[in-house]
């Protein structure tokens, strides 16, 4: 479990109400540690195993296997297979940190994130001979979180990992919604949009999912492995055309999505069989953080959990709202805390570095200079915030003087992208290091007496 003081910066340091914001923050993270989920959804009695309400008779199964992918499958993997004990068979975990060792016989290996590398395309052999070799008499068990569209890929024929590879950085630098990004994934990936169902022989199949997507659509969470896809190859070439990508992407791109299968869609037989359960989101973790919130003695606040748009964007519309609340004391009076959840997007312009929480918070410093007894805080639950090793930052009102008096003025650094060093400088990046889970980005609005 991630500890509160793991959260200390400048500004935590410094404000009277610090450790409790670290608690807060401590308690969004536990809310959704991956283990803990897993069992809250898993129960076994003898032979007896109920996922969600629904019983597996284990000895009716001659075996029964694992299968994890994405940044929380290690903490996934480790609750199912103390849950299960001498009954696993074996097991495959593909995740992007690997903290020790799983029980044998379970295999770890490790991809590339955010962009898909060589360890992916060695990932997503794996998977596909794995589910090939599962006999139509077993039960196979499957563990999804974030970060799994990256961590395993075989793309379908025609497409290099190099092609890939460019396609992605393409969309992220272009402020393409993960939702699109990932109509774009399944369509090009052989172990994505409910293709992996395709190669298990009819094995029953029942997948625990950790959400990272706002709305917990299962196709766009590590873009479905086990889920229908309600998505067409013209859902995918619209996205292209959306942000007018087709001269920036390889021919190749696009003529495997003219040549590529249709990914299994609602309705069909072996993808209807299988038990898709979601065990924890971002909405969970939002309300964790708000009792937490009440504990410690603020007013606690909810809008919702769908923040989206791009970042810089959002932070202007948060900083309004935070002013006009910390003026009129509505909707919630102080001392205040308003938890968002959701995921933002950023187009990259300079070439600095940072990821959407950072950049976010970026762009609220101007808006709330000089603003007293205010804080704004983003967090991204998986503990690293885009390509960089931290998972967000802290505003005040007091952090534009700070900056002015270092000879760093924020709108320059916005314009760079690069948020990451504006507030390393004023040691105001959170880094609480890979928290083991992933269920989306937080944004903390504080208001003080």
């Amino acid at each position: 479990m991630i500890p509160a003081r793991s959260f200390w910066t400048h500004s935590l340091r410094t404000t009277p109400q610090g450790e409790s914001i670290t608690r807060i923050l401590a308690e969004a993270i536990r809310a959704v540690e991956p283990g803990e989920a897993v069992k809250r959804s898993v129960k076994r009695t003898g032979d007896i195993l109920n996922i969600a309400g629904r019983n597996y008779i284990l000895p009716e199964y001659g075996q029964i296997h694992l299968f994890g992918i994405g940044k929380a499958s290690i903490g996934m993997a480790r609750a199912l297979a103390e849950i299960l004990g001498s009954q696993l068979s074996d097991g495959l975990v593909i995740t992007k940190h690997s903290p020790g060792i799983l029980r044998p016989p379970i295999t770890i290996l490790q991809g590339g994130h955010p962009n898909p590398d060589e360890n992916s395309l060695i990932a997503g052999s794996m998977a596909i001979e794995y589910f090939s070799a599962v006999r139509s008499n077993s039960l196979l068990l499957c563990l999804v979180s974030g970060g799994g569209s990256a961590l395993m890929t075989s793309p379908v024929e025609g497409i290099s990992l190099e092609d890939m590879q460019a396609l992605t950085s393409s969309l992220l630098a272009s402020g393409v919604s993960i939702k699109e990004i990932n109509t774009l994934r399944r369509h090009l990936d052989r172990v994505k949009g409910g293709r992996l169902v395709e190669l298990a022989n009819g094995a029953a199949i029942a997948s625990l999912i950790l959400s990272d997507v706002i709305g917990n659509p299962l196709e766009a969470i590590a873009s479905g492995p086990t889920a229908p896809d309600p998505t067409t190859k013209a859902d995918a070439m619209g996205v292209i055309d959306k942000y007018g990508m087709r001269e920036q992407i390889s021919g190749k791109i696009l003529a495997g999505l003219e040549t590529a299968s249709e990914t299994p869609k609602p309705g069909d037989r072996l993808i209807e069989a299988v038990q898709n359960t979601i065990v924890g989101s971002n909405l969970l973790s939002a309300q964790a953080a708000l009792a937490q919130a009440g504990l410690e003695g603020f007013h606690p606040y909810l809008p919702g959990a769908d923040l989206q748009g791009e970042a810089r964007d959002t932070a202007v519309e948060l900083a309004s709202f935070l002013r006009r609340l910390s003026m009129n004391g509505d909707p919630v009076s102080p001392p205040a805390c308003i938890v968002l959840g959701g995921e933002t997007t950023v187009t990259l312009r300079g070439k600095g570095r940072g990821g959407r929480n950072t950049e976010l918070a970026l762009a609220a410093v101007a808006e709330l200079a000089d603003f007293p007894k205010v804080m704004l805080i983003t967090l991204a639950t998986d503990g690293e915030d885009g390509p960089t090793d931290a998972a967000g930052a802290i505003v005040t009102g007091d952090t534009f003087r700070r900056a002015a008096a270092l000879g760093m003025h924020g709108g320059e650094y916005l314009e760079q992208n690069d948020s990451y060093s504006f507030f390393s400088a004023l040691d105001d990046l959170l880094k609480p290091g890979p928290t083991g889970t992933n269920v989306n980005d937080l944004v903390f609005l504080f208001v003080f007496q």
